[in-house]
């Protein structure tokens, strides 16, 4: 049986991840210098405006302006050639601090999750790196594009970006890249031909497995013709509303809350890792091919309410097992996993572009013996 299925991913100048790289450079800034800051900050970003409001309590003071502007010209965002000028944008800020009411069920005497919520975590053997295989290029993809354009490789490139791969299964099982899409930014005089052979030979050739690139492969490059306004300028941005990109691609559940500018007693973002911690080091430890884990809290409690695990029937001892050995092994508590994955450093820069998972170097990408 066959079956197409499709994922996304976006540049570190697409206006959503604008934001929650300024969010996650607030918080990395703020756990330099205070490691048990509390932090949950989002960003939104208009034509030449970035509003930054949420709550911070810490004992330290951060330039907010300085790292945003930064960021901003970091990103490549040099002036208003490309919609948004890090020197000159209006910079409003709204930040106030953390809910006592929310500090009585997460302060270190309780140690209970920060909010109630669902998180979940998922691993396959479909690429190396236990991801699904459309989201895994699709990030690759992206990556690249933003390297062609910083090392100026490709002339002319803006930094929006968005790229979007499908893949054809048989019978459940990878066969060939069927789609591809790649939408750049662009200066007004860039040829669209000439666009397509440099994407192709730098980007597409760079990226995607011979083997999975055929004759009938359709690869479709900036649909409309042109992709000049990009940006806040083009479309407004926002922290959070790119959480299918930061997970899974749309190939497992997730639960609804964002990770970027978010501390790790917020289980929204530590208790995903955890999740995917787990699912990874099921499969890597031969306990199945698929699997599925979900995390459930509630505000002020330290214990999970729930922890569910699902192989899709690809397990190779009974789960009941599986979850034992889970349960002994590994800490679930929003302290254990902080304390586990050593998560109050200033990593997460690192996490925010080209998905949350299957990068080694962060720790809960790490593989155990379970």
């Amino acid at each position: 049986m066959k079956k197409l299925f499709t994922s996304e991913s976006v540049t570190e100048g697409h206006p959503d991840k604008l934001c929650d790289l300024i969010s996650d450079s607030l918080l990395d800034e703020y756990l330099r210098k205070d490691k048990n800051s509390r932090v949950a900050i989002e960003t939104v970003a208009g034509k030449d405006l970035i509003l930054v409001t949420g709550e911070v309590t810490s004992n330290k003071e951060v330039d907010i302006e300085k790292v945003i502007r930064n960021t901003i010209k970091n990103i490549g965002y040099l002036g208003k050639d490309y919609d948004i000028d890090y020197k000159t944008c209006k910079v409003l800020i709204n930040i106030t601090k953390q809910s006592s009411d929310i500090a009585l069920g997460t302060n270190d005497e309780v140690g209970g999750a920060g909010d109630q919520g669902i998180m979940f975590g998922y691993a396959s053997t479909e690429t190396k790196e236990y991801m699904p295989l459309a989201i895994s290029l699709a990030h690759k993809l992206s990556k690249r594009l933003t390297e062609v354009r910083k090392e100026n490789i490709i002339k002319d490139l803006g930094p929006d970006g968005k790229t979007q791969v499908t893949i054809e299964y048989v019978d459940n099982i990878p066969t060939r890249v069927d789609t591809i899409v790649i939408s750049t930014q662009t200066k007004e005089n860039k040829d669209i031909k000439v666009l397509t052979k440099e994407l192709q030979k730098e980007v597409i050739e760079k990226v995607i497995p011979k083997k999975l690139l055929k004759k009938d492969t359709k690869i479709l490059i900036n649909p409309t013709g042109r992709f000049v306004i990009g940006g806040p300028l083009g479309d407004s941005g926002l922290t959070g509303r790119k959480i299918i990109v930061d997970t899974y691609g749309g190939y497992a559940p997730h639960g609804g809350g964002a990770f970027s500018g978010k501390d790790p007693t917020k289980v929204d973002r530590s208790a995903s890792y955890m999740a995917r911690f787990i699912a990874k080091n099921i499969v890597a430890n031969k306990y199945a091919t698929t699997c599925e884990v979900e995390l459930s809290y509630a505000i002020g409690v330290k214990d999970p309410v729930s922890v569910y695990i699902n192989t899709h029937n690809t397990n190779t001892i009974p789960e009941d097992e599986i979850l034992n050995k889970v349960l002994e092994n590994i800490p679930l508590s929003p302290q254990g996993i902080i304390n586990y994955f050593d998560l109050r450093k200033p990593i997460y820069t690192k996490t925010t572009n080209y998905g949350h998972f299957g990068k080694e170097e962060l720790p809960w990408e790490k593989i155990i013996v379970l």
